[in-house]
């Protein structure tokens, strides 16, 4: 099937659920891109800020840019003016700059907690205390031009459906708990972004708000892009 083809087929698949999909668009070119917004997809993700930041101004305005990878606060400054979520925010030094730069365009900026849930090494993300923590802080109350929508986390790269539904359901009840402990009466509190290509259908048993899909739309990647 061709990439628009795809990106109907998946919402046709998430149609009566509460589910979005954001379709992962890093290595690809813009071509491809342009392919999947003519196929009526509007939210893409990237893990390389300035990969984005190429490729934001070579596509229509009303897309919809999602940082998906680690995001060091250097790189902040690059996406700070256009990106519509950032959904891998790890620690409070990177939400301070966050709200920094997007203080410098007159901007809120919604932000995902990651949270740590798979059993690699090489993940990213919080434990629960330490999002408590963060959360509770002077210092994030201080925050004015950022604002947390939910929570994000990878899950572990593994065939075991049961290990994998053990990890959704773990982030699903951090949500939870961030949500009646922090946010009871706000409905921005309200994403819960995990599942991918392979695990997608899982995630959504669990209670994924937002699924990241790549290759099943746009093939396998192309690692020899340049950044």
């Amino acid at each position: 099937m061709s990439i628009a083809e795809n990106i109907q087929d998946f919402q046709q698949r998430l149609s009566g659920t509460n589910c979005q999909l954001i379709a992962v668009s890093k290595t690809h070119p813009v071509e491809l891109i342009r392919e999947a917004y003519d196929g009526g997809q509007r939210a893409f993700g990237e893990n390389k800020a300035q990969e984005m930041m190429q490729k934001q101004p070579q596509l229509p305005a009303d897309v919809e840019w999602h940082m998906i990878g680690h995001l060091q606060t250097n790189k902040v400054k690059y996406i700070a003016p256009f990106v519509h979520l950032i959904q891998s925010v790890d620690s409070l030094r990177l939400l301070q700059e966050i709200d920094k730069q997007a203080q410098k365009h007159n901007r809120v900026i919604d932000c995902l907690l990651q949270f740590y849930i798979a059993e690699e090494d090489t993940k990213f993300g919080l434990d629960l205390e330490e999002a408590k923590q963060l959360i509770s802080s002077e210092a994030f109350a201080a925050l004015q031009h950022v604002r947390l929508c939910g929570v994000m986390g990878v899950a572990t790269n593994t065939d075991d459906e049961q290990h994998l539904q053990r990890e959704f359901s773990r982030l699903k009840s951090y949500f939870t708990t961030i949500k009646e402990q922090f946010f009871p009466n706000d409905s921005f509190f309200k994403e819960v972004s995990m599942g991918m290509s392979s695990d997608y259908q899982l995630a959504i048993a669990e209670g994924s708000t937002m699924i990241r899909v790549g290759s099943a739309i746009f093939g396998n990647r192309n690692y020899s892009v340049a950044p």
